[in-house]
């Protein structure tokens, strides 16, 4: 079977994959945007619609200011057990910590989170026979818990770690296959030595004998298109079939190589022999036909898939103010800072082009973090362009335009495969209006390579003062 990968494009990181009869489910980290982890559905594995995030009430989702970008929310285990969904998370901001969340549907409603006092990220649930719950998480450590009330039944114990001295074991999945338990880890860091590795043993406690063809999945050291493999989960398909998701990340541009739209979730099969998983070759595969996404805000509610950052005050927005236009009420001026109204959605191609009409104060703008973003905003004056890269913020002359609604436009244009020289830029980002092109810009500079963290770029709209409405928003892949 031949499919195209990434499977979900775009920022979709750390997945974790469950099926229920004839249907998957998915999960993925959602970091410092509101609302918070995303559930994608499919009766495939290869095509994925959201259907909701788990996290979208405050009671549930606390990120406060302070809160840092590539922080919030890491790495959820999404599970279904005894006719409930269970979802089991961290949320690394200020007064946050590892959280239970549970549901009948997976769209939700969820509920409030139940709080589990362990010291780690990347927790999962695994169920045993006699119906003991474990939470496994980064280190990798070990605990059984009351799933229920939260309460921690063991004390803290050590299973595996993969290789001896291998950077950053983590994303731990325990699964009951056959009469062995299985412990499925990623290790190396998340960066271009990511791996996945496994080990078997006869209980969730171990003792754990690792795969002697360990890391059964990794890119490191290749030419791969395909890097940062790892952070991976197993599933298996009606017939049989087992499958793997994973991240990983799709590098442009020289050297050191750039990825812009964050880590994305790809698809592998795999195979079993001698009572081990063998993973077969992960490929980019033949995309489908790309298709555009226009919203029109007519809808009374935002589509699940429209991200804030940090939160979301009801008071922040509107598509009732003025029926059939988004309004945004701007808190902080500037996308400089924490409390910033904004709404956007994730990059998904290395080509694109975003266009809204803007009536009032605010802006279009490629995101991904506070120090790193490009802007086309209005101004009394007209229209600007700012680019903001580590503690370097700059603004173009302004553009004056008529008085009135104005239709702002970015175009991302990635460099052709085999272009230029070492140091190769991996896009260009040009901003401006319809009709006029304010600035060219370089897109490395808004990659993980340059400004660190965890996340890809979001693009967007916000307000910078009083009330921005926008008429409609245009996400077109080239």
């Amino acid at each position: 079977m031949t499919f195209a990968n990434p499977v979900i494009p775009g920022m979709h990181p750390d997945p974790s994959v469950c099926r229920v009869g004839d249907d998957y489910y998915l999960a993925c980290s959602s970091f410092e945007y509101f609302p918070g982890v995303p559930i994608l559905h499919s009766r495939d594995l290869i095509h994925w619609e959201q259907i909701g995030n788990a996290l979208d009430r405050p009671a549930q989702l606390a990120l406060p200011p302070s809160t840092p970008s590539s922080g919030g929310v890491y790495a959820p285990t999404l599970r279904h057990h005894d006719g409930r969904f269970w979802l089991i998370t961290t949320n690394v901001a200020p007064d946050g910590g590892t959280m239970i969340y549970t549901a009948d549907r997976a769209e939700g409603p969820w509920s409030d989170p139940v709080r589990v006092p362990i010291q780690g990220i990347d927790p999962d649930l695994v169920w045993d026979e006699d119906g003991h719950c474990w939470c496994t998480y980064a280190g990798v450590w070990q605990v059984r818990i009351d799933p229920r009330e939260g309460h921690v039944l063991s004390a803290p114990r050590r299973l595996w770690s993969g290789a001896p001295g291998a950077q950053a074991p983590e994303a731990p999945h325990l699964y009951r296959i056959g009469d062995r338990w299985y412990l499925l880890i990623a290790e190396g860091g998340t960066e271009r030595g990511h791996a996945v590795s496994i080990a078997r043993g006869p209980s969730p406690e171990g003792p754990f004998e690792p795969c002697p063809a360990n890391p059964i999945l990794t890119h490191r050291g290749s030419n791969h298109p395909i890097q940062n493999t790892g952070h991976a989960d197993l599933v298996q398909a009606p017939d049989g079939q087992w499958w793997m998701v994973l991240l990983g990340v799709r590098p442009g541009g020289g050297t050191p190589g750039w990825h812009v739209l964050g880590r994305e979730t790809f698809l592998v099969p795999v195979s079993w022999h001698d009572g081990w998983p063998v993973v077969g070759d992960l490929q980019l595969g033949t995309p489908a036909p790309a298709i555009g996404d226009r919203d029109d805000f007519d809808a009374p509610t935002l589509d699940p898939r429209w991200l804030s950052i940090r939160s979301r005050p009801d008071e922040s927005w509107s598509t009732t103010d003025r029926p059939g236009w988004l309004t945004l009420h701007a808190r902080d001026q500037l996308l400089d800072d924490p409390g910033v109204t904004f709404l956007g959605r994730r990059q998904q191609h290395h080509s694109c082009t975003i266009r809204t009409l803007v009536d009032g104060r605010g802006g279009l703008a490629v995101r991904l973090d506070e120090s790193h973003h490009y802007a086309v905003e209005t101004t009394d004056a007209g229209v600007r362009v700012i680019a903001r890269l580590g503690s370097v913020r700059h603004e173009t002359p302004v553009l004056p335009v008529p008085d009135g609604p104005v239709q702002l436009r970015i175009d991302i244009v990635a460099a052709k495969d085999g272009d230029g020289h070492p140091r190769q830029e991996p896009d260009t980002i040009r901003l401006g209006t319809e009709t006029e092109v304010l600035a060219e810009l370089d897109g490395r500079y808004l990659s993980t390579e340059v400004a660190g963290g965890f996340t890809g770029r979001v693009l967007g709209m916000y307000a910078s003062t009083g009330a921005a409405r926008f008429d409609w928003f245009d996400y077109a892949p080239a």
